[in-house]
Order: structure tokens, then sequence, then C-alpha cells
């Protein structure tokens, strides 16, 4: 599947097809958006608010959520602010999202069965990895967009003029909910 990717690629290069996306890495309109990595949002989100190549910086992860303070979504977010001129934030989460009610013993139970070890595993957990924590995924949306919009607005090297809100987005539809007075 790779390699057919491949092929597509130098077409699209030969073809000068590139042409139409080339920008530059400063976000036009200065904003960053976390959402999930759902395949149905990779052209719904887009569409759904109007944007295009080099409007925003988009990190995208497993439910869309910003799960540690020092993780690569919060790293990502402090290179937009710091580096690419980010003003504001918006964290979409989704209904219908994989990662609600995702259970790490299933999560660990799937990874034995790709050959993962038990020793490799208690590595993990020997190297202070909360495994529990760190494969299991969150029972509701909303707390879990709140929760992330909460971390991201009191993160110690977040500007305090910052704006930061959170959305669900109907993954179906398009349709944005937006949840207010998030503290």
């Amino acid at each position: 599947m790779i390699d057919d990717l491949l092929a597509f690629n130098r077409h699209f290069v030969a073809d000068h097809r590139y042409e139409q996306y080339v920008t530059n890495k400063y976000p036009d309109k200065k904003i960053a958006i976390v959402t999930c990595m759902d395949t149905r949002l990779v052209e719904l989100i887009p569409a759904a608010l109007g944007i295009k190549n080099g409007d925003v910086k988009m990190i995208k992860n497993a439910g869309g959520t910003i799960t540690h303070p020092f993780g690569s979504a919060m790293r990502s977010l402090l290179v937009g602010i710091y580096e690419l001129g980010v003003e504001e934030v918006m964290i979409i989460g989704h209904t219908d999202c994989g990662a609600q009610h995702m259970d790490s013993k299933v999560m660990l139970n799937h990874i034995k069965q790709h050959g993962v070890t038990d020793e490799q595993i208690e590595m993990m957990k020997y190297c202070n990895v909360d495994l529990d924590s760190w494969l299991s995924g969150f029972d509701n949306v909303e707390l879990a967009v709140r929760g992330s919009v909460h971390l991201v607005k009191h993160h110690p090297l977040v500007p305090k003029d910052l704006i930061v809100r959170g959305f669900i987005i109907n993954s179906v539809t398009g349709e944005l909910t937006e949840y207010k007075n998030i503290e």
C-alpha cells in the first residue's frame, strides 16, 4: 500500500500538482487546532471550518486530547505559539471517537498478540510509564475536551492572553458544539 502512495507521489510532483498548496510555515489565521487522528476528520474539519492549506496548525493524535502537560501535543502547541505566531487554540473532539472507552487491558492484550513480551512491558513499568493510564481512553468526549482546554489554559508556559476554546464536531455532519466557561 505504501508503494501505491509513493507511485502517486511521483506523478503528483512530476505534474506540478503541489503548486496549489504552496504556502509558508506560519499559519495565516494564527490558529492551532488540536483534534483527533480519526480518518473521518481528515477532510471534514477543513471543509466544515472553511480552512485551506496554510491557514492553521493542525495537531492530531488519538482522541484529540492533551493528556500530559509535557507531552508532544503540548510541545507542538508551545512551538506554534512562540515560534509560529499562534494566538488562538481550538480543541476539537468528535462524536463516536475510537479513543472513547478505550481499555488499557484490552490494548495490552493486543500488544502481546503482536509479539511484545511481558518482559518488554515490565521494562516500560520499570521506566515509570503508567501503561494503564497511558493506554486508556476517556469515557466522556465533553469532559476530555474540557480537560484539555483546562490544561492548556493553566499550563505554566502558556501566555495568559492565549485564547483557548473547546468544541465537539459531529463526525458525520461537521456541526460544531462549543463548550463555554471552561476553566
